[in-house]
């Protein structure tokens, strides 16, 4: 088990937003999957540090996370990809990478341009010089030259063109089948059950049902009664 999350709440004033979330995370990618507004978002903060928990416990690899800053998490071997990118519109695609970039580390500059080929055309545009699956690109890249245990993805294909998300698709398998941790937070049922091995449906702040990937892909009854969904779409 890599990352352990147990009865967790987060309140904002009167809103109890996660209401007793418990869910692990180990060397098999996990993705969380509900519709809008469900707190899934909230979580991932949670986990980074980024809003502060009422109660309940997160910890990475046995040791809690508790009252520390992002940087620190970050540091302890988390990274997020947010929901909407978040890319700096005055630094280029090079310039993005170099500020996180390691030397000597798992993940570098050329590996990254190795798999993103379009960035490496694009390397010299600013943030706001580029597509919506590049700017995805870009920010996946940030989080994985932190060189992370785990990595955390809000939403990765919001807005992508099939293509790209196919793509996407490839590389997170390839970064799974490579040690890397993930947990993948989806609307998009088809990526969220070709990336994970289990999926666990977030309803109203909570943990509803975990299940296998599969069973969840197949069974059509589910996808209404849970994501009013049918197999393959948002």
């Amino acid at each position: 088990m890599m990352l352990a999350i147990r009865d967790l709440h987060v309140r904002f004033g009167q809103a109890h937003i996660l209401q007793g979330v418990s869910l692990s995370v180990g060397a098999t990618p996990v993705a969380i999957v509900g519709r809008n507004g469900m707190g899934k978002t909230t979580l991932c903060q949670a986990v980074m540090g980024l809003v502060r928990a009422s109660e309940g416990e997160i910890s990475l690899d046995g040791a809690s996370l508790a009252g520390q800053p992002p940087f620190r998490i970050a540091r302890r071997g988390i990274a997020l990809v947010p929901q909407g990118r978040r890319t700096f519109p005055s630094l280029t695609v090079d310039e993005h990478l170099r500020l996180v970039a390691t030397r000597g580390a798992r993940w570098t500059i050329d590996r990254v341009y190795a798999t993103f080929p379009r960035l490496a055309e694009r390397r010299r545009n600013g943030g706001t010089e580029l597509s919506g699956g590049e700017q995805q690109m870009l920010a996946i890249s940030r989080a994985l030259l932190m060189n992370p245990k785990l990595v955390i993805m809000d939403e990765p294909s919001e807005g992508l063109a099939p293509v790209i998300v196919d793509h996407l698709i490839e590389v997170l398998r390839g970064l799974a089948a490579d040690g890397m941790g993930l947990l993948l937070v989806e609307q998009n049922l088809r990526v969220a059950t070709q990336v994970a091995e289990e999926v666990a449906i977030m309803v109203t702040g909570r943990i509803a049902t975990t299940m296998p990937a599969a069973q969840l892909a197949e069974d059509t009854e589910l996808q209404r009664r849970y994501l009013g969904v049918a197999a393959g779409g948002h």
